[in-house]
């Protein structure tokens, strides 16, 4: 584990840290060289449970992306592997890791017990235009979805269609669906049409998982202050993230100081009960400062040295999804 202050491993240890989206679920079900048995702790990639716990990561999304899946295969039995990964992983280490399925699931989660998982979807592909799957899916105990990945799909458009229509009837129908289950929805990658109609006709807060701000990065993928505003009044929760392509304009300068400007304007923008942490582990290229799950530390120790109070640390590290979820999980 990397050196850090004594001041900054007891509040950050003693805190609950809520990471937003991860990728890494991928990783397990992947064939070699990629695939990743996550029980077991790894120099490849970002993420395992045994840097989970380094990290202090308490509580993690696990983000069902199909990746080339959603083209080449079937995504729906791409999500399902991606699922049944969680599951299997539970089912070897039953006293390390639990699945978040209820405002009480939740509530459980502490700093020193074991890793929470709550499962997503990144895109509904996976639904094949069907409702009835959605259904499926929360039975199967996801309980956040992202509409759209990058380009189109059945329910919107991503933030790189290059387009500016808004959510489709069956988009419409899933937001209604999702505020009816308690299934989180998440609009990170969705175009600006998409974002405003989900803060229109959405009856619950949502949250933006792993987006930066657009006034301090120029890309697609970040939001615009009247964005951010936007999920802040909805009472839901933006999550800054470690890709440096969203952090700098020239991503191979991204640094962890970036991640701490962003979150400074957001805060500034929405407010401190409105900013939290969205890695994107295992699906993007980080700055070197948060390359690896134990490195999660350097966020507080950064927090700290700007001026930060340990309340307002504790809320962006884990309170405000804690307490945005509690607001949409039954």
């Amino acid at each position: 584990m990397p050196d850090f202050d004594p001041a900054t491993i007891d509040l950050h240890f003693n805190s609950l840290v809520f990471d937003g989206h991860c990728d890494t679920l991928g990783h397990a079900v992947a064939a070699p060289p990629q695939h990743r048995d996550l029980l077991t702790r790894s120099e490849k990639g970002h993420l395992d449970l045994p840097r989970l716990r380094e990290g202090g990561i308490n509580v993690q999304i696990f983000a069902c992306f199909p990746g080339a899946d959603r083209l080449h295969a079937c995504p729906t039995a791409a999500a399902l592997r991606r699922l049944e990964a969680f599951y299997h992983l539970m089912r070897r280490a039953p006293d390390q890791l639990a699945l978040i399925q209820t405002a009480d699931d939740l509530a459980r989660a502490t700093p020193h017990g074991p890793v929470h998982g709550i499962l997503g979807l990144e895109g509904v592909e996976a639904l094949g235009g069907s409702l009835d799957l959605l259904y499926t899916f929360h039975r199967l105990g996801v309980r956040n979805i992202g509409l759209t990945w990058n380009p189109r799909n059945a329910a919107a458009d991503g933030a790189l269609a290059g387009t500016s229509y808004g959510l489709t009837p069956f988009g419409r129908d899933v937001v209604a669906a999702c505020n009816d289950l308690g299934i989180m929805i998440d609009v990170s990658h969705l175009n600006a049409a998409g974002v405003e109609d989900v803060l229109a006709f959405s009856k619950r807060p949502v949250i933006a998982s792993h987006s930066n701000a657009r006034a301090l990065c120029d890309h697609p993928r970040n939001l615009t202050d009247d964005q951010i505003r936007g999920i802040a009044e909805k009472g839901g929760v933006i999550a800054a993230t470690f890709v440096s392509h969203f952090l700098h304009p020239d991503f191979r300068q991204a640094s962890l100081n970036d991640l701490l400007d962003h979150i400074d304007h957001l805060v500034q923008v929405a407010g401190v009960d409105h900013v939290a942490i969205g890695s994107d582990f295992d699906g993007c290229l980080p700055p070197p400062e948060l390359n690896s799950g134990e490195k999660y530390p350097a966020i507080t120790q950064g927090l700290l040295q700007r001026g930060y109070s340990p309340e307002a640390i504790r809320k962006i590290l884990g309170e405000n999804f804690r307490r945005v979820f509690l607001e949409v999980l039954f």
